[in-house]
């Protein structure tokens, strides 16, 4: 593809079959000989066009549409939904072409129109997009207890299973108003349900969402371990909150993306990280098939979605599909401790910090702990390119003491 040296001008519309547009861009129209947009555009404004204007249809695969830009010398007029700088076309192009000529003519974008409508105001509301995106961002928010959330939608991501979503964790505190065909004269609908309702409303497309939260869902860090299920027979099968806390704290994840939670059990560890820090991806392993109901049950019941879990043994799986990981807890290796470290070792980034807590050999004669654990560790992050920093042994009341081992890649 050539260089591009064409220049921009992006006109923000809404829904109406007349859109409002100043003087100066209607004069980019008028003058205009080029113009692209979505068909949706392309129906609204098909009658301010010059006559042989030709028309270039956003669509995927993007690279055919910035292909045909490409290909002419001609300004290119641009109309996009609202403003193009909100989760829009403008910011798209500054991400192919970031010395690309733009000038922006921006109209309300459909949450703005949605909170006006409702004479809400909305400087303290958090937005996110989940038009062809995955939940993270929504789940994340959901986990900050944020108390107004705006959200664009697609035809995956409705109200409905947007409603559906947010109860299945127990986030029934919430309010649901929908923007429909926000700016269409004969098609404009904006309505107010609880989320029950809402998880069964059929809403028009295009719309967008806000949710309010009537009173805010508490939340206590570190979790008490008493609020988690455990393995039925064992309820002492459980990293313990103050170890959570250190061994997270020893994870640096306020500045990591992405964690691996390998021998999840109870999914104390994996659960503790999203409600400490809303932002990470988090995917948990683990073997004993009787652990993936207990990880879900206790992400319901403590409203922390989007933990992606993996069952089956990690040496094993295929992890070429799961985020690389820069953070890595190792909480059970089933006598594989250093096939494991090698493994994510291997998948995790330059910089990443790995952890793994043992009981001091010293305090227990359990013939399962193998007495050379930390040996183990040590040597095997060393052979895997890792440089290890200094143990730290934390004791918990009459609990064995642990020793929290962490290795940091090159």
């Amino acid at each position: 593809m050539k260089e591009n040296r064409t220049d921009y001008i992006i006109i923000g519309i809404d829904d109406s079959r007349e859109p409002s547009l100043t003087n100066e861009a209607r004069k980019a129209i008028a003058s205009g000989r080029v113009f692209s947009g979505g068909k949706r555009h392309h129906d609204i404004v098909a009658g301010m066009l010059p006559k042989d204007s030709r028309w270039i249809d956003i669509t995927v695969p993007l690279d055919n549409v910035f292909a045909e830009y490409a290909d002419t010398d001609d300004t290119i007029v641009i109309f996009a939904s609202g403003d193009p700088l909100f989760f829009g076309f403008a910011a798209t192009i500054l991400k192919r072409i970031p010395t690309a000529r733009i000038k922006t003519m921006p109209a309300l974008n459909s949450l703005q129109t949605l909170a006006h409508r409702l004479l809400m105001p909305y400087h303290d509301m958090q937005t996110v997009t989940l038009t062809g995106r995955p939940w993270h961002e929504l789940d994340a928010a959901l986990i900050r207890r944020a108390s107004k959330i705006g959200i664009l939608t697609d035809r995956n991501h409705t109200p409905a299973t947007i409603a559906q979503r947010m109860l299945e964790y127990g986030y029934d505190n919430y309010d649901m108003h929908i923007g429909q065909l926000l700016g269409n004269d004969n098609g404009e609908r904006v309505v107010t349900m609880t989320l029950d309702d809402a998880a069964g409303y059929e809403a028009a497309m295009p719309n967008c969402v806000i949710v309010t939260a009537r009173e805010k869902r508490k939340i206590t860090i570190p979790v008490p371990d008493e609020a988690f299920l455990t393995l039925p027979g064992r309820p002492l099968m459980i990293t313990k909150a103050a170890i959570r806390h250190i061994t997270l704290a020893s994870l640096e994840l306020q500045q990591r993306q992405s964690m691996w939670d390998i021998g999840f059990c109870t999914g104390s560890v994996s659960i503790e990280a999203r409600q400490q820090f809303p932002h990470l991806h988090v995917t948990a392993f683990e073997t004993r098939s009787e652990c993936e109901e207990i990880i879900k049950a206790n992400a319901h019941r403590l409203g922390t979605p989007g933990i992606e879990v993996a069952m089956g043994d990690f040496l094993a799986a295929d992890t070429s599909a799961c985020r690389p990981p820069d953070a890595v807890f190792i909480g059970g290796h089933g006598g594989h401790l250093r096939e494991i470290v090698s493994k994510a070792a291997q998948a995790m980034t330059g910089g990443g910090v790995m952890t793994y807590n043992c009981v001091a050999v010293e305090t227990t004669s359990d013939p399962r702990i193998p007495t050379d654990s930390m040996e183990i560790f040590h040597r095997s992050a060393v052979e895997a390119g890792m440089t290890v920093e200094q143990p730290l042994r934390v004791a918990i009341n009459s609990y064995h003491p642990i020793n929290i081992l962490k290795a940091r890649k090159k």
